[in-house]
């Protein structure tokens, strides 16, 4: 019996992709489409080369690739001849929160008033250049109002020093979050400048974790994944 194993393939989340010896890519699963968008062909390649085994066959590395919002703990490098490649990336699973969510709680809310207030805000008692690009079209879904607004407000003022700051807020296309049981899209709230403060961290990460928001943390830039809740 022929079994076409591509179909569960394109359905994993996590990204395969097959190259050609010289790195030209012979077939990837959606997952890898979605991924190419915030990291080369090229550095994966080179990725898929560096740890790949002696021998005929594969091998797994534990290690940490972090790409925008995309997080990875392992990946498996195998081939069965000197043309092919394949390297597989495996997601590092979201913490889920010890605190179960109280949806039907929620308001529902337009996220583009609820950020514009808190910017507005901000904006009177800072003064730094101030870039904003959201999507109009992100439809209206449940939060608690009191507690991203308090998130917002500790995220925004970590920028409170910073020479210019931009903020995006967008739609994650194909990536989602399972809340009681249900598959929810993810909107990233990003917030980029030159520098921030670090010394509300903890409270920041605290904030999101209560609301099941994932939130990612560097040295220039705060993101916070939003489950859109309807």
């Amino acid at each position: 019996m022929d079994i076409n194993f591509e179909a569960f393939v394109e359905w994993d989340n996590s990204p395969f992709i097959l190259f050609n010896n010289s790195g030209k890519i012979i077939y990837l699963n959606n997952a890898s489409e979605i991924l190419f968008g915030y990291v080369s062909k090229k550095e994966l390649f080179d990725i898929a080369v560096s740890y790949a085994p002696q021998n005929f066959g594969y091998k797994t590395t534990s290690l940490t690739l972090n790409y925008d919002s995309f997080l990875f703990y392992a990946i498996t490098v195998g081939y069965e001849n000197e043309e092919q490649i394949s390297l597989r990336l495996y997601n590092t699973p979201r913490i889920k929160s010890t605190r179960k969510i109280e949806t039907d709680k929620f308001i529902t809310t337009d996220i583009n008033i609820l950020l514009e207030a808190n910017i507005a805000l901000f904006k009177t008692k800072n003064n730094n250049p101030l870039k904003l690009l959201t999507d109009q079209d992100l439809p209206s879904f449940k939060i608690d109002q009191n507690n991203f607004s308090k998130l917002l407000r500790k995220t925004l003022n970590a920028f409170r020093a910073s020479d210019s700051i931009d903020i995006s807020l967008k739609l994650l296309i194909g990536q989602h979050v399972i809340i009681d049981d249900k598959k929810e899209p993810i909107i990233q709230l990003a917030i980029e400048a030159n520098g921030r403060y670090a010394d509300t961290d903890d409270e920041i990460q605290t904030l999101a974790a209560q609301s099941q928001i994932k939130s990612l943390l560097k040295e220039r830039s705060i993101k916070l994944e939003i489950p859109l809740i309807q």
